[in-house]
């Protein structure tokens, strides 16, 4: 299995589960955090992205497909107020840990698969699509970091709105004991 695929994945796989699980305060650099190890580590394994025909089009698929798969990561936390200072948590327990593992496990998979189990087919698909390995390799590579990036924002959105239905009971708190 090819390293630029396997090393990522755990890396961000073990980034995110340490980040997520359990209860956590929602900051921005918990958010964050998960990028700048991709960041770190992509720029060693990533070989180009693909600019044009189905090569483009297995990109944008992978990355539309982790960002969608990352919301529904994200829908898996709950995310509430901490009692003791207001804050954002979030809760991420074992549905959520699962659901991360299994879909670096399926690319995992894929990643061996695609060189001992049905390499001759894949590559048969790759030529008759005109898609290059690189570009297969970029779409994995995409999908993972877009994973984040529909994860971190579905958080962020969550934060924000429990935010602003914080502030508007206050508000309405306040507005109720001046009458």
């Amino acid at each position: 299995m090819d390293a630029s695929v396997w090393i990522p994945q755990v890396a961000i796989l073990a980034v995110v589960l340490l980040s997520d699980y359990g209860v956590r305060k929602l900051t921005t650099s918990r958010l964050v955090r998960p990028f700048i190890t991709a960041i770190i580590i992509i720029p060693f394994f990533f070989k180009g992205a693909a600019t044009s025909g189905n090569g483009l089009l297995l990109e944008v698929a992978g990355l539309l497909a982790g960002i969608a798969l990352g919301v529904l990561a994200a829908s898996l936390m709950r995310v509430f107020a901490d009692p003791a200072s207001g804050r954002p948590a979030t809760r991420g327990g074992l549905p959520y840990c699962l659901f991360w593992v299994v879909i670096v496990a399926a690319r995992l998979y894929f990643a061996y698969g695609a060189q001992h189990v049905f390499n001759q087919q894949l590559g048969q698909w790759l030529y008759t699509n005109h898609i290059t390995v690189d570009a297969l390799t970029a779409a994995i590579i995409f999908f993972s970091v877009a994973m984040l990036l529909g994860r971190t924002g579905a958080l962020a959105l969550r934060a924000r709105q429990l935010d602003a239905r914080q502030s508007a009971a206050a508000n309405a708190r306040i507005s109720a004991t001046v009458r």
